[in-house]
């Protein structure tokens, strides 16, 4: 009795050791950043993360953006989405995407981290320091991932009203075939209302710490900068339902996909070709010659 009791605990007590090693690791390197950026709240919350969200943002949207410009390395063209498109991207739209870009990061994004900072518990040196827990970064994340569907597929929606779509989000579709950089080319009240609130409404609901905040940033934006890119790349996820949206204006609103599924509003992506191709590639075989279109 006493071996089988030492063989069961012998697992979680490795575990224990490791996850402890683990946080130790993290909490360490956390520390180091900290002692040469600074400890203080407001500073990280707002400064910081303009900086890291824009060099999020950049970083990835870029090296899409060197793949559309120059059409290479060329084999990357059997993974686009809408073959023929955007090869090369048109110079002039480019630059107007880029200012509006930086336009929205700017002028919309830096009074929202304001707003948020300052909606949220007080924030202390101290509390800043102290990294959170594995199972409360789970659980956080997991409430801004199903607080941004629920956000952004209603608030997309409403932009697609016939009453207002002409004034707003028209300027988003102006894109058919979407690349990465245009996830924010956007009417600034269309950014605020559809791109930002979505992720912010999240942090403020959980009071989530600064680590956390920045590690959903992460994946909202880089979700984003994918769907959008024009490309299936294996291991990355799917665009084929939000591509779609930009082909065809009223189907897939939402970010997962639940909503839609909910509502009936991708009922002819699932009839479509694409949909065949709506999964996340563990091969180097392009989607489209694994599910041609004839």
């Amino acid at each position: 009795m006493a071996l089988k009791v030492e063989l069961f605990e012998l697992p979680a007590h490795q575990f224990q050791v490791f996850w402890g090693a683990s946080g130790s690791m993290w909490q360490s390197l956390w520390d180091r950043f900290l002692d040469i950026a600074g400890d203080n709240p407001l500073v990280l919350w707002t400064v910081g993360s303009y900086v890291y969200t824009s060099l999020v943002y950049w970083s990835i949207g870029l090296v899409y953006t060197l793949f559309d410009v120059s059409g290479r390395p060329a084999f990357l063209r059997r993974y686009k989405v809408q073959p023929g498109t955007n090869e090369p991207v048109d110079p002039g739209r480019l630059r107007a995407v880029i200012r509006q870009v930086l336009f929205n990061q700017f002028c919309t994004g830096v009074p929202l981290l304001f707003l948020m900072y300052y909606l949220l518990p007080v924030q202390t040196p101290a509390t800043i320091r102290q990294l959170p827990t594995f199972v409360t970064v789970v659980w956080q994340l997991a409430v801004c991932v199903v607080i941004e569907e629920v956000l952004f597929y209603y608030s997309h929606r409403l932009l697609h009203d016939g009453r207002i779509y002409r004034y707003v989000h028209k300027r988003h579709h102006e894109w058919t075939a979407p690349i990465a950089i245009t996830a924010m080319y956007a009417h600034p009240i269309e950014n605020v209302l559809s791109n930002l609130l979505p992720i912010a409404v999240g942090v403020w609901t959980t009071g989530c710490h600064i680590s956390v905040a920045w590690l959903w940033f992460t994946i909202a934006i880089s979700n984003t900068l994918h769907v959008h890119s024009g490309y299936h790349l294996p291991l990355l996820p799917s665009p084929e339902q939000h591509d779609f949206h930009h082909l065809k204006f009223n189907q897939c609103y939402g970010v997962l996909g639940v909503l839609d599924w909910l509502h009936g509003t991708n009922e002819m992506f699932h009839r479509s070709k694409q949909s065949k191709r709506d999964y996340i590639m563990t091969t180097l075989e392009p989607v489209r010659e694994t599910h041609p279109d004839q």
